[in-house]
């Protein structure tokens, strides 16, 4: 099949756009390279410097290379920043989504595997977490994906010939384990990064935010799925779409159903790197919640989807083989 990668220098994009080549497919991609990076696509790959926004230039992209699906993950991800830049959020992934659906109905294109979050749940009072909670952000990152989310709703009931499959997922986390293509954000906010970067030496100490929390050990406790995983859940959904048997408006978790707190992941780190990582204890985040992490029943009974790699030290140890020939990302 011919598809269209939104975001693919991204670092899910960028796993994404493997996976398809490496399942056979004809991958093209689009990035405005905000937060992208161009080394991340395989020079092989049609890759053009677009703005999602840009709606003709992403039609002109659809057609050019007769694209059947979009795999969507053009979007900005930083929850403080959403909250101190809440405009641009919207505008990029909200409104950038109306330009890409705009262009995908001008086009006949009439597939779209769309990455959304978990945190269109805000704070769930049980766990864990399944998709028919309730959506209650707390940060307007969550709202833009919610937003979205119902107005793909909205859009397949207007035109029946339109499916889509929005995939919530939890902590992205890992690398390609061919060290090929990695982890590489400015500024880095996900631990296991920081950790790294840490034992690594680029980085004094990692902070703890918050020990107090209601868990076994005082810290937060997460849901840690690996890319490859995620982007082999993007495929599956694709495929469905494709043969008919998803059809409308789909809606999955993705994790690996089981959390880590944050303690478990410094020492997985520890494991992994044979390195002791400086740590400093710090207060709470506002709206960090004590615990968040998936039950992706669903996906496995509906896709036979299920994650490959459930061991932390596993995920970390294919992060820390990129991080190490790598240090400075993409720019090394």
């Amino acid at each position: 099949m011919n598809i269209l990668v939104t975001g693919g220098a991204g670092y899910i994009g960028s796993h994404a756009v493997k996976r398809l080549r490496e399942a056979g497919h004809f991958v093209a991609v689009i990035d405005n390279l905000y937060r992208g990076h161009r080394a991340a696509v395989p020079s092989e790959v049609p890759f053009e410097q677009i703005d999602l926004r840009k709606t003709d230039l992403v039609a002109q992209m659809l057609g050019k290379h007769a694209i059947q699906c979009v795999m969507h993950f053009a979007a900005l991800a930083y929850v403080g920043e959403s909250v101190q830049q809440p405009l641009d959020y919207y505008d990029n992934n909200t409104a950038g989504t109306i330009s890409l659906l705009m262009a995908m109905q001008q086009m006949n294109v009439n597939r779209l595997v769309f990455s959304s979050t978990c945190a269109t749940y805000g704070e769930p009072d049980t766990m864990p977490i399944v998709e028919t909670m309730p959506q209650k952000p707390i940060n307007p990152y969550g709202w833009s994906k919610l937003f979205t989310e119902r107005m793909l709703i909205d859009f397949a009931a207007a035109n029946p010939d339109f499916s889509f499959t929005a995939l919530r997922y939890f902590n992205v986390a890992g690398s390609a384990p061919d060290g090929t293509i990695g982890e590489d954000h400015t500024p880095e906010s996900h631990i296991i990064p920081l950790l790294l970067l840490t034992a690594l030496k680029q980085r004094e100490n990692f902070t703890i935010f918050g020990t107090d929390y209601p868990t076994p050990d005082g810290t937060c406790i997460r849901d840690y799925i690996h890319v490859l995983d995620l982007a082999d859940a993007h495929i599956a959904a694709m495929n469905a779409m494709m043969k008919g048997s998803l059809t409308g408006g789909n809606f999955f978790n993705l994790g690996i159903g089981r959390g880590y707190s944050v303690r478990e992941v410094i020492d997985a780190c520890e494991r992994v790197t044979g390195e002791k990582i400086p740590v400093k204890l710090g207060t709470r985040r506002a709206g960090d919640p004590p615990s968040l992490y998936a039950n992706a029943d669903k996906i496995r009974t509906a896709l036979g989807w299920s994650a490959k790699f459930t061991s932390l030290d596993e995920i970390v140890a294919t992060a820390w083989q990129w991080f190490k020939a790598n240090p400075n990302g993409y720019g090394a």
